[in-house]
């Protein structure tokens, strides 16, 4: 394979969910007894192929439901794949549920060396890059403070600023952005640029468009599990904004 590329070829995806349906009194009683109850199959992800080249970053936009998360996570290697290969270079940092990882009982400091393993970090590394992380996050009167006196955003800041001091080859990222202030929005979207300039592969799951047209190279627009269009991020946008308007 030419060249450094995260390569996705023919990717899919069906999960087996439970629904209700129309059953007779004898029935319910059944799948009440018996534990079980009916179940269908989504289809999450049909036939998904793309690359991704290196230092480049690759937008996802969809509405709710159209398997963007699911991709990514089959990326991180949280869901396993039904068919198709997944070709990746190096580290892996994914962002999904950002803070997900934290524990509220613990300090800001004791979640830095409990989390920084999640991410490759050894206790070393962590120890010399301990500044660093804490200053980032904007955190600095706060170490010893324990996380469930956080607010959301300062829980969020102190995840992706663990995450972002990895080194992480490919970054995935899905909706880190929510919540958080503007100022943060800000200092995360220039630290992610400067990574990509050193080659770092990223790809962004979000619903702002207007993050997409700055910051992407490319998009995938995804609905119903399938790639719609992609292309370039301001034409993608465009048509996406018009279709679903």
């Amino acid at each position: 394979m030419k060249g450094k590329k995260i390569v996705v070829k023919n990717i899919s995806k069906t999960f087996e969910i439970g629904f209700k349906k129309n059953q007779s009194f004898l029935a319910k009683m059944l799948s009440s007894f018996s534990g079980r109850e009916p179940k269908k199959k989504l289809k999450a992800l049909r036939d998904i192929s793309f690359e991704v080249k290196e230092g480049e970053v690759l937008g996802i936009i969809g509405e709710n439901g159209s398997g963007k998360s699911t991709l990514l996570r089959i990326l991180a290697g949280i869901y396993k794949k039904d068919t198709g290969e997944v070709y990746t270079y190096g580290k892996i940092i994914s962002l999904i549920g950002l803070g997900a990882g934290l524990q509220e009982r613990l300090t800001a400091k004791e979640n830095i060396f409990l989390v920084g393993p999640l991410f490759d970090l050894s206790s070393k590394a962590t120890k010399k890059k301990f500044n660093s992380i804490v200053t980032f996050a904007g955190l600095d009167e706060f170490v010893n403070t324990k996380v469930y006196q956080f607010s959301e955003g300062m829980k969020q800041r102190l995840a992706f600023s663990i995450a972002i001091h990895a080194n992480p080859r490919i970054l995935l990222l899905d909706e880190v952005f929510e919540v958080g202030d503007e100022k943060f929005r800000k200092k995360s979207s220039q630290k992610i640029l400067e990574l990509v300039k050193k080659g770092v592969f990223v790809i962004l799951v979000t619903h702002s468009v207007e993050m997409v047209k700055e910051y992407c190279d490319r998009v995938l627009w995804m609905s119903k599990g399938k790639i719609i269009r992609s292309g370039e991020a301001k034409k993608v946008v465009k048509e996406y904004l018009k279709a679903t308007s």
